[in-house]
């Protein structure tokens, strides 16, 4: 998060911006203000993409698709003007934590708060996949954690079903360690990715570390396409499920409803699980170790990380 300089714009459609969330290779996101007063994340797309027709059209589809995804877990999309100049795409903004700087600050999460992570995360995706989108960097900085559970931010990479796993210049889509053996391999891609690339998550969240090694780049796309995930350290009741999400083959993995299923049926003959990292205890509880602090101790809006940062 950093202040406004000179280059950025003072408003952006209906928005007043109010500082520099991040930046990446599509465009910038700023931390701003809706004439009601609601905080938004604005992210803008970059001159030399929005200058590219098919650039231009992709991100008018995919806006619109976007626009059509509903679900507790997703952050909503409040508004896009992709005719602009320079387009941008208005998402709902969320005070809290990622996923990462929750592990990384405090360790891996219990097993039940991994299950009723999973299961949330599971459901936001099949939400995603219904509409005919897949996320495509699905990991730890894009999973927002609130008070009243988890977000799946960031869809500024997010494309319709059957895009490849290359930009326009040949880059690899989605984060090493985290993205699919397609993706690394520049196959098709469809939802299965997503789902690889939850098991991905659900294993850093377990164990503080991605099933693929520590190390990103070339090392961690070599170990995703030719080597086992490493699960040690996932919890025994969750191992079974995670492996199958983390096949080689798409077609061998779950849909995301599956796993959402799987999870919440797992959660229920465990009885009560415990609420996924974010959540509010009822009143009377106390979170256990590695769940989210209490209401007043979440990050205020000036301290909270971008979305889709790590």
């Amino acid at each position: 998060m950093r202040p406004l300089t000179s280059e950025d714009p003072r408003a952006v459609g209906p928005y007043r911006t109010l500082v520099r969330l991040g930046a990446g290779g599509m465009g910038v996101v700023y931390l701003a203000r809706s004439a009601g007063g609601s905080l938004a994340a604005v992210k803008v797309i970059r001159a030399e993409h929005a200058a590219d027709p098919g650039f231009r059209a992709r991100f008018r589809r995919e806006a619109e698709a976007a626009a059509r995804i509903t679900g507790p877990w997703v952050v909503p999309v409040l508004g896009a003007d992709t005719e602009s100049r320079e387009p941008w795409l208005a998402t709902a903004f969320v005070p809290g934590p990622s996923l990462a700087q929750v592990v990384a600050a405090g360790g891996p999460l219990p097993p039940v708060t991994v299950r009723a992570l999973g299961c949330r995360l599971a459901e936001a995706l099949a939400a995603v996949h219904e509409a005919g989108l897949i996320h495509r960097d699905v990991k730890p900085g894009n999973v927002l954690l609130a008070l009243d559970g988890p977000r799946l931010i960031d869809f500024g990479i997010a494309r319709h079903e059957g895009a490849t796993a290359l930009t326009a210049t040949g880059a690899v889509i989605g984060t090493p360690g985290y993205l699919a053996p397609e993706q690394a391999s520049a196959g098709p891609l469809g939802p299965p990715c997503d789902v690889f690339s939850l098991g991905c998550v659900l294993v850093y969240a377990a164990t503080g570390r991605g099933p693929f090694g520590e190390g990103g780049g070339a090392g961690a796309l070599f170990r995703t396409v030719h080597e086992e995930p490493d699960l040690t350290g996932v919890p025994p009741g969750l191992t079974a499920l995670i492996a199958v999400c983390l096949a080689k083959d798409p077609a061998a993995r779950p849909t995301a409803s599956r796993v959402r299923d799987a999870l919440a049926a797992e959660g229920e003959a465990d009885g009560a699980a415990a609420p996924a990292p974010g959540e509010t205890p009822a009143p009377g509880e106390t979170p256990a170790p590695g769940e989210t602090p209490a209401p007043g101790e979440t990050p205020a809006p000036g301290e909270t990380p971008a979305p889709g940062e790590t």
